[in-house]
């Protein structure tokens, strides 16, 4: 069994350490909005990282430098002084090709081939029922993946989904924190959840040991990113 201080160290880590990124840290490492030179490097049809045709301006913290990785993975990079520090992955999934999604919508008053209309308060708050509903799905079967290689020893818990701006989408920021029965913090998950009317936009980052891509090596570096990312994630060229 968990000791008790066990979970109150838990839970305290669990609540602060979204508050030290977003209220402390910044206020350390204040934003630099880097203008992004993606649109000179803009892929073709079948090949290029997708980060280069959706990034806007870059914010990082000083003397780091944030763009589309080489290649056609779609990572975007995260550095200081030639080191690679970090990466953000982001997965597109085609409406057409997620029923599960489709039904979410439906249930929300939604149905397939509705007009896409981002000005109506109504539209938005039907969207974000269905991401909400998507998010926790995500989590259910993450817990599951989880448990099933960590057993009881990782307790693992979940942020509160917020609303935040993805481009021009509303869109849900979210995470998950697993804490070691021992003490210290396992795993991190940050997660940007959005739909455009066609296509649902995932981007993820984490500290996590077994993650392969999408991820940090050190959890101070992902605590500081933190809040930069909000920043990148509301300037990005969305909906295309």
């Amino acid at each position: 069994m968990l000791r008790l201080y066990h979970l109150l160290i838990g839970s305290i880590l669990l609540v602060s350490i979204p508050l030290v990124a977003k209220f402390i840290l910044p206020q350390f490492y204040p934003p630099k909005v880097v203008k992004s030179s993606a649109a000179a490097k803009l892929p073709n049809h079948n090949q290029g990282n997708i980060w280069q045709k959706i990034l806007g301006n870059a914010a990082a913290p000083t003397n780091w430098q944030v763009a589309a990785c080489k290649g056609n993975a779609p990572l975007l990079c995260v550095s200081s002084k030639g080191e690679l520090l970090g990466t953000v992955e982001i997965n597109i999934y085609p409406l057409a090709k997620n029923e599960d999604f489709q039904k979410k919508l439906v249930a929300d008053g939604i149905p397939p081939g509705s007009e896409v209309d981002y000005q109506s308060s109504k539209y938005q708050t039907q969207v974000l029922s269905a991401l909400k509903a998507w998010v926790a799905d995500d989590y259910a079967a993450f817990v599951k993946a989880r448990q099933s290689e960590y057993g009881k020893q990782i307790l693992f818990s979940a942020y509160p989904p917020q609303p935040v701006p993805i481009g021009k989408l509303q869109g849900i920021r979210y995470g998950f924190a697993g804490l070691n029965q021992q003490g210290g913090l396992q795993e991190q998950h940050i997660s940007h959840v959005a739909f455009d009317g066609s296509k649902v936009y995932l981007m993820t980052t984490a500290f996590a040991p077994g993650t392969q891509t999408g991820k940090f090596e050190k959890l101070e570096n992902l605590t500081i990113f933190q809040p930069y990312l909000d920043a990148i994630a509301a300037d990005l060229h969305l909906p295309q």
